[in-house]
C-alpha cells in the first residue's frame, strides 16, 4: 500500500558527521517525494543547526539516541513515535539501535518502514548492503522503498557569516583530527605542519579546523606554522560548509569536515589510512582526491593540483543524481574510479612500508609535503 501524502513521515538519522552528510541526498529526495506530507527527522543535537539550514524538515527531534539507562527517555521517545501519526519511516541509520525503534511502536500497529528491521514493510533487501558506499547503500535502499532517483549532495543552502574569522587573502582548510578512538586514521600532525608551512610559503594561510580537544594537534602545527588560523572548537557546520566554498583546497583525514568541504565544490585531498575503507565510506565530489596508504613519499598533493589527463573527463561536472541500477562498478582510468554516480575521482596509491597501523606516531612520512609547489593554483580557475 503507498503512503498517503498526508501521512507523517519520519526520517531516522542519528550520525555521525560523514554519515549525515553523505545523507543529504536522499533528505532531499524523500521531501520531493512526500512534498505533501510532515516530515520529522529524528537525530542527535549536533546536526540540528545544519537540519534546520537544509529546510527540508517540518520539525527536528533531537532525543534520538537515549542511554541505555534512561528509561524515561526510552518511554519518551516511545511516546513520540506512537503519537506521532507517522505513516512511513525512512530508517537511513540502518543500525541496531535504530531497528529496534521500530518495536517500540508495540503493541499499536507499526508504520510503513524503510529499512532493515525484521518484519518492516519495505527491507533493504541485498545481502550485500555492508560492503556498498554509503551513499550506494541509501539509494538502493529508497529505491526498494518507491523513490528512485537520489540527488547528489548539495549544501549551497549552507551559510554562514565567517567575517569573524578576519580571514583575508586565500587560504586552504586542514582538518587535522578525527575520531579519538581511532588515531590510526590520522596523519601525523608533523607533517600537517610541514604542510603548512610550505603552504605559507605560497601565499596560502591554512586555516586549522576541527574540534575544541584536537587544540594540542593544532598547537603542534602552529608551532612549525605560526601564520596558521587555529579555528579548533569555534567553527559549527555551517561555518565549515562556507569555509569550504571560499577555500582554495582542503586536506585532511578521513574525517566528517572532509565531506561536507568535497560537496561544497572545494578541491579535496583525503589521506586514507588502513584503518577506513574509501570503497565503504569515501568522500565524493566534483573535485576529490584519495590518497590511500599505510605508508609513503609521494607527490599527492601536485596530483592533486594537476591531476593525471581523465578519459571520462566529461563526468566531472557537477555531481548528478545517484540511482540504484547505477551501482554496477564501472573501469575508469587506471588511475581513477568511476563513481556509480558517474563522476571519476583520483585515487593515488602508494607502496606501503609501515608493518602496523597502530598508532599514529608511527606513521611516519605517510605522505610527504613535497610537490605542492602548484597549490596555489587553483585561484585562477
Amino acid at each position: 500500500m503507498a503512503v498517503a501524502p498526508n501521512d507523517a513521515v519520519l526520517v531516522i538519522k542519528l550520525g555521525a558527521l560523514g554519515d549525515f552528510v553523505q545523507a543529504l541526498g536522499p533528505f532531499a529526495a524523500i521531501r520531493r517525494h512526500h512534498a505533501d506530507a510532515r516530515v520529522t527527522l529524528l537525530t542527535t543535537a549536533p546536526y540540528e543547526e545544519l537540519a534546520k539550514a537544509s529546510g527540508f524538515f517540518d520539525d527536528i527531534w533531537t532525543d534520538g539516541r537515549p542511554g541505555t539507562a534512561d528509561i524515561g527517555g526510552w518511554l519518551g521517545l516511545r511516546r513520540c513515535l506512537r503519537c506521532g501519526g507517522f505513516g512511513r519511516v525512512y530508517d537511513l541509520q540502518t543500525s541496531d539501535r535504530s531497528s529496534f525503534y521500530y518495536r517500540l511502536f508495540w503493541p499499536g500497529p507499526a508504520p510503513e518502514w524503510s529499512g532493515i528491521a525484521k518484519g518492516c514493510s519495505h527491507p533493504h533487501a541485498n545481502p550485500n548492503r555492508d560492503f556498498m558506499h554509503t551513499m550506494d547503500r541509501q539509494a538502493e535502499q529508497l529505491s526498494m522503498a518507491g523513490i528512485a532517483e537520489i540527488p547528489a549532495p548539495d549544501p549551497s543552502w549552507a551559510e554562514a557569516d565567517i567575517t569573524r574569522f578576519s580571514l583575508s587573502g586565500r587560504f586552504a582548510l586542514l582538518a587535522p583530527g578525527g575520531a579519538l578512538h581511532r588515531p590510526g586514521k590520522r596523519w601525523p600532525a608533523g607533517n600537517y605542519g610541514k604542510l603548512a608551512k610550505t603552504l605559507m610559503d605560497q601565499g596560502l594561510v591554512s586555516v586549522l579546523v576541527g574540534s575544541a580537544a584536537e587544540a594540542p594537534i593544532m598547537a603542534e602545527i602552529k608551532a612549525q606554522c605560526e601564520e596558521a588560523l587555529d579555528l579548533s572548537g569555534q567553527t559549527g557546520l555551517l561555518d565549515l560548509a562556507a569555509l569550504g566554498r571560499g577555500a582554495v583546497a582542503a586536506v585532511g583525514n578521513d574525517t566528517g569536515p572532509m565531506h561536507l568541504f568535497s560537496f561544497t565544490g572545494c578541491r579535496t585531498v583525503v589521506l586514507f589510512s588502513d584503518d577506513s575503507d574509501p570503497a565503504l565510506c569515501g568522500q565524493r565530489g566534483a573535485a576529490v582526491t584519495m590518497a590511500i596508504s599505510a605508508s609513503a613519499s609521494m607527490t599527492v598533493l601536485k596530483s592533486f593540483i594537476s591531476p593525471p589527463t581523465r578519459t571520462a573527463s566529461a563526468a566531472l561536472a557537477r555531481p548528478g543524481p545517484i540511482s540504484a541500477a547505477s551501482s554496477a562498478p564501472v573501469t575508469g582510468p587506471s588511475n581513477s574510479r568511476l563513481l556509480p554516480s558517474g563522476r571519476v575521482m583520483e585515487t593515488i596509491q602508494f607502496t606501503r612500508s609501515r608493518a602496523s597501523k597502530t598508532g599514529a606516531e608511527n606513521a611516519g612520512d605517510w605522505v610527504s609535503c613535497q610537490g605542492i609547489d602548484t597549490m596555489s593554483s587553483p585561484a585562477a580557475s
